[in-house]
C-alpha cells in the first residue's frame, strides 16, 4: 500500500515516500529543502539584519540631533576655543574636556575625572564679575531642582582667596547674613555658616589667578578671557554644549538642555 501525495506541494520542502518492509509494511519520510527557499528566506534575514543596523546606526544620531536642538535653545556656542580642540583648530562639541584639579572650601583636592560617570555642568565665575553675581541665584536654583546622583554643578572661581569667592556667594544668595565692614577670613566662614548652613547645591572651587591676572589659571588654560561661562560635559568626559556669557539656569529651555545629556547616556 502507498500513501497519497499531498494535494498542494510543500512550501519549504518536497515529501519523499519510502515504502516500508516487513510484515508491518512501516513507511520513513524524509525531507529535502528547497534551493528555492533557501535563498528567499537567506535574502530576507539578510534584509532584517542590515534593518537592524541601519536602526542601530540611526538612534545615536537621532539622539545627537536632538540633543543639539534641545541646548540650540539655550544658545549653545557653535564653535569652541581652538584650544579645547583636537590639534588645536576651531571645533564643535563634542570634544574630551580638559582635567583639571582644584580646591575646594574644606581645602580638599578636587579633579573633573572624579565626577566621571555623571553629567558635569562647569560654571567659571569670579567674585569680581558682576554678571557672575546675577547668575548665581539661578544657578543656584536649578542645581538644587536638579539635584541628583546623576548630575553635578561646579563653579570655578578665579580669585586669588577663599575670602573673596565666599563673600560673593553670600552676596548673592544669603545677603543679610553678611556683616558690615572690613572681615576677616574667619569672619566670612562665620558669616557663612550661618547664612547657608546647608552650604549650596552647586560646588564651588578656587582657581587663583597666576601673579596680577584677574582669570584664574584653570579658566586660562580652556581659552577663557572673560567669565562667566559655562561648560556642559556627559559622563564620558566630553564637552556636549558651551554657553559663553550668562544663562538663566532656571528656565525650562535650561532644564530641557541638561537633561538631554543626562538621559542620553
Amino acid at each position: 500500500m502507498s500513501d497519497e501525495s499531498p494535494s498542494h506541494p510543500l512550501p519549504v520542502a518536497t515529501a519523499i515516500e519510502k515504502s516500508g518492509s516487513g510484515a508491518s509494511g512501516a513507511q520513513a519520510r524524509g525531507f529535502v529543502l528547497d534551493p528555492r527557499a533557501m535563498f528567499v528566506g537567506g535574502a530576507v534575514a539578510l534584509i532584517g539584519v542590515a534593518v537592524f543596523a541601519l536602526f542601530l546606526w540611526m538612534v545615536p544620531n537621532a539622539a545627537a540631533r536632538e540633543l543639539q536642538a534641545a541646548c540650540r535653545g539655550l544658545h549653545a556656542e557653535t564653535d569652541l576655543y581652538p584650544v579645547l580642540c583636537p590639534g588645536g583648530k576651531a571645533c564643535s562639541a563634542p570634544v574630551p574636556a580638559p582635567d583639571f584639579t582644584a580646591e575646594d572650601m574644606t581645602g580638599k583636592k578636587v579633579s573633573l575625572h572624579d565626577f566621571r560617570g555623571k553629567v558635569v555642568l562647569v560654571n567659571f565665575w569670579a567674585s569680581w564679575c558682576g554678571l557672575c553675581k546675577t547668575e548665581k541665584p539661578s544657578l543656584n536654583e536649578m542645581a538644587s531642582a536638579m539635584a541628583s546622583d546623576d548630575f553635578v554643578v561646579l563653579a570655578l572661581a578665579s580669585d586669588h582667596n577663599w575670602g573673596d569667592a565666599m563673600t560673593a556667594v553670600l552676596e548673592t544668595l544669603a545677603p543679610d547674613a553678611l556683616p558690615k565692614g572690613q572681615l576677616g577670613r574667619d569672619d566670612i566662614a562665620a558669616a557663612y555658616r550661618k547664612g547657608l548652613p546647608n552650604g549650596t547645591p552647586f560646588k564651588v572651587l578656587l582657581d587663583p589667578p597666576a601673579g596680577d591676572e584677574n582669570i584664574g589659571k584653570i579658566t586660562a588654560s580652556w581659552g577663557i578671557k572673560a567669565v562667566p561661562e559655562s561648560a556642559l560635559i556627559d559622563r564620558q568626559g566630553n564637552i556636549r554644549a558651551y554657553f559663553g556669557n550668562k544663562r538663566e539656569w532656571q528656565s525650562n529651555v535650561a532644564e530641557t538642555c541638561l537633561r538631554s545629556v543626562i538621559e542620553a547616556n
